[in-house]
């Protein structure tokens, strides 16, 4: 790598960590029961500096990841979360919260439960509305710092969700260790599942696993009408057929969005930075 590229590498690095230069916006996940729907809770997804080519929120976490600086984005990323969700809403009526946070970052930051905890409630939202996903869950995420944090977080109320089921990490034993309130399925799973009996069986068990160990599954990446009649059994739902992702976050009903195939995709394209 040259010097000017190495100088333009860190100071977009610099950048995430100007104040303000990450913000949030939230997507609703539904709880569908019929023709009723209800807003279950909503997922902070977060956005980088304005601008760069890493403001995508999945551009901005894989080049954390490289630069290995999850444990300090994550922090920023949850005040941001907090601090807008506590902005645009009394947060008498704010829904369950889900923060994105690594396995990583749960190994290696021991205060991080605590200081969430506090964080907070400073914000005025109740510890039992938090959701912490576990994210990019790679090894060691059997670590004993991961263990203890879970259940630090769990002492305090809060609940968790394990992101990606299916697929890579997101394994049986790691289905165990975590003991998850939520098992997010991954959109592999999801998509086309309304013409395919082998997504729909692999829906089905996930469904039924979650009901046996005391939690609920929840269907990502729901794209389509068929996909989303097809997921028998789990009654949580989160994709672009039934909202998008806002600021501020919404608390009550969702309608249906108008959709055209493949405009998803459209928005998942983008240029990671080497460096």
């Amino acid at each position: 790598m040259t010097a000017t590229g190495g100088a333009a590498s860190g100071r977009l690095w610099d950048r995430i960590f100007e104040p303000a230069s990450l913000s949030t916006v939230f997507q609703p996940i539904l709880e569908i029961h019929g023709g009723e729907r209800s807003v279950f809770a909503v997922e902070a997804l977060t956005r980088g500096p304005r601008g760069t080519n890493i403001e995508r929120s999945d551009v901005l976490f894989e080049y954390v990841r490289r630069k290995r600086g999850e444990a300090r984005v994550d922090r920023l990323a949850i005040a941001s979360a907090l601090r807008e969700a506590r902005a645009f809403q009394d947060t008498a009526d704010l829904p369950g919260l889900c923060l994105n946070v690594h396995a990583a970052t749960l190994e290696q930051d021991r205060d991080l439960p605590c200081w969430l905890h506090g964080l907070a409630g400073e914000s005025q939202i109740p510890g039992e509305r938090l959701i912490v996903e576990i994210v990019e869950h790679a090894p060691p995420w059997s670590g004993r710092g991961f263990l203890d944090s879970l259940d630090r977080l769990r002492a305090l109320g809060l609940r968790i969700a394990l992101d990606d089921v299916g697929l890579g990490q997101s394994n049986f034993r790691m289905i165990l260790d975590c003991r998850p309130d939520l098992l997010k399925i991954d959109r592999h799973f999801v998509a086309g599942a309304g013409r395919d009996d082998h997504r729909r069986a692999v829906l089905e068990s996930i469904a039924n696993l979650a009901r046996r160990l005391g939690g609920r599954a929840v269907a990502e990446g729901i794209e389509e009408e068929e996909d989303l009649a097809a997921a028998a059994g789990i009654d949580l739902f989160q994709g672009f057929l039934l909202a998008r992702p806002s600021s501020p976050p919404p608390s009550s009903p969702v309608s249906p969005l108008p959709h055209s195939p493949g405009e998803r995709g459209s928005e998942l394209r983008g240029t990671i930075p080497l460096e």
